[in-house]
């Protein structure tokens, strides 16, 4: 048994469309693979030595003869691209029908002024948009009436952008448990409900804080983490993680502002003792490069956790695997500004971890399933354990 499993989710990080990527319209999408070939090529060393480049052809990225590690590819069995559903699905779940999205024409009516009456205030935006868009858009409007700025994305979301100081985070904190209260309506309902806070005073100048919140929906049915937590073991959220699972299953949360940050957090958390799960989302990926169609800054961001990588590797106790994966796709090369239906890397390291390749996974869930099996706590009703096949040292 490993007594400390490190996962960490490179948020959208896909390796490859898969075959169904035309129903989504993302054929041709490989979140890694474009990046590259967009900005020259990358440099990744450390996962490469994980198998990275065996997954997909990366430039700058040969497949490595001496990989020190497991290395496989995972499909989503759930619908959908979303965050939730693909967080969902590693911890044993299977969304069946996509979370709801309102892109093409905004939130309904009868919603917006229902959230108007309850929060007192008028509510302009209501459109699909980038959060840094509306807020060149419509942040001085803010400031001069304090109107509360409504947006979504292609994601199942319901967005709310206030000023942390002209606002304040109560004002936007009350509105958003207002609106997730509204949107568990099967009519409105989305996945989550954001609060997304900023400061500045002019367009331009506007940038959102540390202080967003998720107001997600509860997963249908039980965990792998809430199995954790009912036998005892650790169960630490590092980033977003306590908000996608609305707390289920989660011992402890620790927030970040960012991917470094996170990062960081997590390579001194691994010098502490625990028994448990570590389990780390690094949202930058997704939000800041992917869904901004940003090559550059998706390669850098890239380029920064393969480095960080290579410190938490030597944090690794003789009892430890790590696990390295994504939840879907976000090709920054791809039209529109929406995930993209991918496949996933999993890559694996520790002490008592193998050598190469293991069979391609049908679902996010094995992940699930194997962290079932390695704690003996009561397994999801979805994926297959892999737990035999990395559990040994051997080339």
């Amino acid at each position: 048994m490993f007594k400390r499993i490190f996962l960490i989710v490179i948020d959208s990080v896909g390796v490859g469309a898969m075959p169904d990527a035309g129903l989504y319209g993302d054929e041709g999408a490989n979140t890694i693979g474009n990046t590259a070939n967009a900005t020259g090529g990358l440099n990744l060393p450390v996962m490469n030595r994980l198998g990275l480049g065996h997954l997909t052809t990366i430039k700058g990225v040969e497949p490595s003869d001496n990989v020190n590690g497991h290395y496989t590819k995972m499909a989503e069995m759930s619908v959908g691209k979303d965050t939730m559903t693909g967080h969902w699905e590693l911890m044993g779940l299977r969304v069946t029908k996509p979370f709801q999205t309102f892109t093409e024409n905004g939130f309904p009516e009868s919603l917006i002024k229902t959230l108007e009456k309850k929060t007192g205030r008028k509510i302009v935006g209501n459109k699909a948009a980038s959060g840094t868009d509306i807020l060149d858009e419509l942040g001085e409007h803010q400031l001069k009436t304090g109107d509360l700025i409504v947006y979504t994305s292609a994601d199942s979301v319901l967005q709310i952008s206030a000023h942390e100081e002209k606002v304040g985070l109560e004002t936007l904190y009350k509105a958003c448990s207002i609106a997730r209260e509204l949107t568990l309506e099967d009519k409105y309902k989305v996945g989550r409900v954001i609060a997304r806070p900023f400061i500045g005073d002019k367009k331009g100048a506007f940038e959102r804080t540390a202080n967003r919140k998720d107001y997600a929906l509860k997963p249908y049915a039980p965990t792998v983490l809430n199995a954790l937590e009912d036998e005892g073991y650790d169960v630490v959220g590092f980033g977003k993680i306590h908000d996608i699972f609305d707390g289920e299953g989660i011992t402890e949360s620790i927030k970040q502002p960012d991917n470094e940050t996170g990062m960081n957090n997590y390579i001194n958390y691994a010098k502490q003792d625990f028994t448990g799960l570590a389990f780390l989302n690094l949202v930058d990926f997704d939000a800041k490069y992917g869904h901004r169609r940003d090559p550059e800054g998706y390669k850098n961001a890239l380029e920064q956790f393969d480095k960080q990588l290579n410190t938490l590797i030597n944090e690794l106790r003789q009892n430890d695997i790590l696990m390295v994966t994504a939840d879907h796709g976000n090709d920054p090369t791809h039209h529109g500004t929406d995930h993209t239906r991918e496949y996933v890397p999993l890559l694996m390291t520790g002490p008592q971890v193998g050598f190469g390749p293991i069979q391609m996974r049908k679902t996010f869930a094995d992940v699930a399933a194997t962290i079932a099996d390695n704690f003996d706590v009561k397994r999801p009703e979805n994926g297959t354990s892999f737990l035999k096949e990395v559990s040994k040292r051997s080339r």
